[in-house]
Order: structure tokens, then sequence, then C-alpha cells
């Protein structure tokens, strides 16, 4: 089995492209599914979160307030470099306890998608590195009218992590999201079958869906 990564900004498209991947067969680990789980209600990952950023970032009924934790974080570097210091060892240790299962099951490719690989140093853990990126102003765009975030606020969010020119900088591929439903879908395409020829999987294992 081999794991490759999916990166990129906030609102590149990085899910778009990771839904057809699944359609296309290939198995995906999202770090942020991932990263939900390993702090849901009841987990040392919830409790160390309160106990490093205390109990106001706690709904009422003891789960994570995500919104009041964004806040926190969001405009204050140090702050949010302790909570990915926090959360990455845990997110890294279930991520690999899911590929493996994949592996288990025969799986001769899995995907592992997150936003902070770069970030984190561990791009080099995941070769081939896919980074999905689309221009500042079609990020901002896309957080406007998905969020209705303010302009500052959308802002702020993408700027909080790398830019997408230092992640593609050190990408094996990338895939612009800036064209239709279907070029962005045949651009994935494209790219999944580079990564298998790179790792020596035969494509046809992810026949591409029919139009």
């Amino acid at each position: 089995m081999h794991v490759f990564g999916l990166t990129g900004g906030i609102a590149s498209g990085k899910s778009t492209v990771a839904a057809r991947l699944r359609a296309r067969g290939v198995p995906v680990v999202d770090a942020d599914i991932v990263a939900r789980d390993v702090v849901a209600a009841g987990t040392p990952g919830l409790r160390r979160i309160a106990e490093v950023f205390g109990r106001a970032v706690l709904a009422a009924d003891g789960s994570l307030d995500r919104k009041a934790l964004a806040a926190v974080v969001f405009h204050d570097d140090a702050k949010r470099k302790e909570l990915n210091a926090l959360l990455h060892p845990l997110i890294s240790a279930r991520s690999i306890e899911l590929a493996a299962a994949h592996g288990a099951r025969g799986e001769p490719l899995v995907c592992y998608e997150a936003a902070l690989l770069v970030e984190n140093g561990v791009a080099d853990m995941f070769r081939p590195l896919v980074v999905v990126s689309a221009p500042e102003d079609v990020q901002l765009a896309r957080v406007h009218a998905r969020d209705a975030a303010s302009h500052d606020d959308a802002l702020s969010r993408i700027r909080a992590q790398k830019s997408l020119a230092e992640k593609v900088a050190v990408a094996d591929f990338v895939i612009e999201t800036t064209g239709t439903l279907e070029e962005n879908a045949r651009r994935t395409d494209d790219v999944l079958d580079a990564v298998c020829a790179r790792v020596g999987v035969d494509p046809s294992r992810f026949p591409r869906p029919a139009p």
C-alpha cells in the first residue's frame, strides 16, 4: 500500500478533489474528520484542549465549541501553533491506523487529505504530494459564499496558513480548480493516473466514472 498526500488552502477546492478521488474508488483519510474524532466528547484530546485553552472553548454539553476555539486561535499565531502541536500527534496516530486498515483490506493506494501537511513539515512522508490551488480572490469569494464571512475574517483565515504559492513550490502535482466542475474532475483524473504511474499502481484499478 502507498499513501500519497492531498493538501491545499482554505476554499481551494481540496474537498471537491477528494470527492472525485473517492468516486474513482480511492480510499481517502480526511484529517479534518480525524481531527473531530480525536476531540469528541470524553476523549483525552478534548480534556487536553480544555486544560490548555480553558473551559470557555467547551459547549454547555461538554463538547467542543469549535467557533469559540477558532476565535481564540485564528488571530493568535502562538495559540494556533500550540493547538496544532497538541492535535498533530493524535491526528497522526489515528490516521495511521485508518490507512493501515485500508492496506489490510488489500487497497494498493490511499490518499491522506490534510490542510497542514506542508506547515507541519511532513509533506515528504506523503509523496507524491498533490496540491490543490486557486487564486486568492477565488478563495475569498468561496469563503464569503460558504461561510458568510466578512472580507477581513476570510482573509485572515486564508493567510493563517502558508500561501498556496509556497505549497505549490513543493508539490509533485498541482490541480487548479478555477475551471468548471467537469474540467476540475478531468484534471483530478489526470493527476490520479499520474500518481498511479509514479508509485507503480495500475490506474485501471480506479476507473473513471461514466460521464
